[in-house]
């Protein structure tokens, strides 16, 4: 093809259409499409002919003239980008123009373009224009590119329906006169100089922002476009803020609705990640409590609890009030323990606030110092904890352990967040919500109190809803409501509720809830059919905390209830022999000794290997089947070792669990001797052992213990210690019947009755 000096000739025109079509009025057919790119042309007046062009492409040339446009009424797309254009628009505007791409041209001047009203896209890029103008009558401008031009100041663009707007590499330095841009969608204020996401917050059709290699530097600015509900995308590459500890938790934590965040996917994994830190659910903030003050406990010297041990079947009782800040849940706890001093006592939490006017001491909390608090949790004492109004409170093993030791269930009151933890723990408490049904008559009570901010009120208000809502997303997490506004009422109910529990009734049936004397309000437990004449059928399983509302008419919480069912029980049993009652009291010394750290190995001597002869029991199967006597013949052999093991195995058991455990009054250590006898002053002489007077001497003995007349066997264990020896262990003296627990919790199952 012949070069003619940049000019754009017919046969070069002629082989760069296409596109044939209908023209524009219908009346014949015409190529619409000329696209002459990079050819070096710098005058296309040979255009003027074409008057049919509906797209015209003249990218990559030396172009600084388009007056040739004019005379294309019908053009709807020009693309003249890569070019030496000077002149913003120089041309007649076509009517249906839609799309312009001026970019990489040489234009600085901005014209009014209110005749270009059909103009949807505007391609300004790499020019050198310094301010935005002329665009306030393009009604149809919907993208607008201005890229790396020499823009310090965002104007011009006051309510135009533009929904992508471009100025990335300008030198811009604050966000602003964008409010209006309603319909804005996509932004890129990339490589600019801004300092602040400030002027975003009202673009709510915003789903992408790229902010690439700008100067923001502070977390705290994605506030700004924190209510932005459609924003998926978010750029903040290149930025200082991203050298900031846990930048992209942070990130995600304020603006939870993203999806990509710098280029990269925003996973699930994530966002759990980003509230977990930063705003975690009462749930997880519990369980990573929990798991705290697990770990701390099981570094420390592990011992037994007295509220573990008055059953294993069933959980240690407690009562656990809940409810808002002073909703009076802390009065009601005091007063319910004073009137059922038989079944409570308050456990006392401590906290690092100081006390408020009328607060004692050791009786409504412990007041101690940040710093021994912190102590107290590394050292494994608290059950629960919990941070509320910038001050720690927590719920320590040692107040719970104080209450078991009387005998009697726990009552203790705390936030939200505590029972959440406590719910973790091993405990099984029933919960009573406290809840004000009048929020303004409950926030009057606090301002009248005088002891808290404007904002603690608030936040206590507040906290309402909160409780409320769980109550009622969460059926059963409460065991029970009570509203508080009027603490005279509240209590009665309360009362009440805790009756129904306990299964106890008025003396002379008069409700006497409203005083406050323990004395005024005693209850006695229903004794109607608790006569020692014709009792029911005593069961060897006391029932446990709270009585289930399908409980039998015998309640087994009853004093004289439990006297008879000892009598009973006292008669039932047979009385243990010398050598019963010291292998018994071995054990118990042994596991006194050990509980007070004494003896390191107590665990171990007590399952040490010694001989034992028959039970009286066994007496005369041995007479019988001399095979049965020969593993007690004292050896130190495997058979001998391994039948003892079984034996003493069986014995020990059998001590635990309070039953009878005959044993031959010769029973020797493999090494030490006669164990025990030394305490009975026996002598301890060891003498071979007669096979065949084995028998005779079982049966004498079975005769004995038959008879009730066994020589010089005390009544009880406790005759054998000496003087100075102590019986005390964690739960000896704890009630053996303590208030009933929720029906539907874990109860023990039914045991069978004594035999005689």
């Amino acid at each position: 093809m012949e070069k003619n000096d940049g000019v754009l000739t017919e046969e070069e025109v002629s082989s760069c259409l296409s596109n044939l079509g209908h023209s524009a009025t219908g009346l014949e057919q015409v190529y619409q499409f000329l696209s002459v790119p990079g050819r070096n042309l710098n005058n296309v007046s040979i255009l003027c002919n074409y008057v049919h062009l509906q797209k015209l492409e003249l990218p990559y040339n030396k172009i600084k003239d388009l007056s040739c446009v004019s005379h294309m009424p019908y053009l709807i797309i020009l693309d003249a980008s890569h070019n030496q254009l000077t002149d913003f628009f120089g041309f007649q505007p076509p009517k249906n123009l839609k799309e312009v791409n001026f970019s990489h041209n040489q234009m600085s001047v901005m014209t009014h373009l209110s005749a270009y009203s059909s103009l949807s896209k505007l391609n300004l890029d790499y020019n050198c224009f310094s301010e935005i103008g002329g665009l306030l009558h393009c009604a149809s401008l919907t993208h607008l590119s201005l890229a790396h031009n020499k823009i310090s100041c965002i104007s011009g663009l006051d309510k135009l329906p533009i929904k992508d707007l471009c100025l990335r590499g300008n030198q811009i330095e604050k966000i602003e006169n964008v409010e209006t841009l309603r319909t804005l969608q996509v932004l890129d204020l990339s490589l600019n100089r801004i300092t602040s996401l400030s002027g975003l917050q009202n673009l709510h059709l915003l789903g992408s922002i790229n902010l690439e290699s700008n100067l923001i530097s502070e977390i705290k600015e994605a506030t700004h476009i924190h209510d932005l509900c459609l924003l998926r995308e978010l750029n903040l590459q290149r930025n200082p803020v991203q050298e900031q500890l846990d930048y992209r938790l942070a990130v995600i934590f304020l603006l939870q609705h993203l999806t990509g965040l710098d280029q990269e996917k925003v996973t699930v994994e994530e966002k759990v990640s980003a509230v977990n830190k930063y705003d975690p659910p009462l749930e997880v903030v519990a369980a990573r409590e929990h798991m705290s003050h697990m770990v701390y406990q099981l570094m420390q010297p592990q011992v037994i609890y007295d509220s573990t041990l008055p059953s294993l079947d069933s959980p240690y009782p407690m009562l656990v009030l809940t409810g808002p800040q002073a909703c009076g849940k802390r009065e009601l706890a005091h007063k319910l323990c004073r009137e059922f001093n038989d079944f409570f006592a308050y456990g006392t939490c401590h906290t690092t606030r100081g006390p408020y006017f009328g607060e004692e001491d050791g009786s409504d909390y412990h007041f101690v110092t940040e710093e021994d608090f912190q102590n107290m949790i590394h050292m494994g004492k608290f059950l629960q904890t919990m941070q509320y109004a910038g001050h720690w409170y927590g719920l320590s093993r040692e107040a719970i352990e104080d209450v078991a030791r009387e005998g009697l269930a726990c009552c203790v009151h705390m936030e939200l967040e505590g029972v959440f933890s406590l719910k973790n723990s091993h405990f099984e408490p029933r919960y009573i919500l406290m809840i004000p049904t009048d929020k303004e008559q409950y926030g009057r009570r606090l301002r009248t109190r005088a002891l808290y901010t404007r904002t603690q009120i608030d936040t206590a208000v507040a906290r309402v809803d909160t409780y409320a809502l769980i109550n009622r997303e969460r059926p059963g997490f409460f065991d029970n409501v009570i509203p508080c506004d009027e603490p005279v009422e509240a209590y009665r109910t309360l009362r009440q509720v805790v009756k129904d529990y306990l299964g106890v009734e008025e003396q002379g049936g008069e409700d006497q809830s409203t005083t406050d004397t323990p004395d005024n309000t005693s209850t006695e437990l229903k004794r109607d059919s608790l006569v020692d004449e014709a009792p029911p059928a005593p069961s060897t399983r006391p029932e446990t905390v709270f009585k289930s509302h399908s409980a039998p008419d015998m309640d087994p919480t009853d004093h004289n209830c439990r006297k008879y069912y000892n009598k009973v029980q006292a008669q039932l049993t047979p009385q243990k022999t010398s050598a019963e009652l010291a292998s018994i009291l071995r054990r118990q010394q042994l596991v006194r000794e050990a509980l007070m750290g004494k003896s390191p190995r107590a665990y171990t001597q007590l399952f040490k290997r010694c001989v034992h002869t028959a039970p009286s029991s066994l007496a005369s199967q041995t007479q019988r089947d001399p095979a049965l006597s020969s593993p007690m013949m004292p050896r130190a052999s495997h058979d001998g070792q391994h039948n003892h093991s079984e034996n003493n195995s069986s014995d020990d058991s059998r001590a635990s669990s309070g039953l009878s455990i005959p044993s031959s009054a010769g029973a020797f250590s493999e090494t030490a001797g006669p164990a025990g006898c030394s305490d009975l002053g026996l002598d301890t002489t060891v003498e071979p052992l007669d096979v065949s007077s084995l028998g005779h001497n079982l049966d004498m003995l079975k005769d004995q213990v038959e008879s009730g007349h066994t020589p010089d066997a005390p009544r009880h264990g406790s005759e054998l210690l000496s003087p100075g020896a102590t019986t005390a262990r964690p739960g000896s003296n704890a009630k053996p019947i303590l208030p009933p627990i929720l029906s539907g919790r874990k109860t023990p199952g039914p045991s069978p009755s004594p035999k005689p």
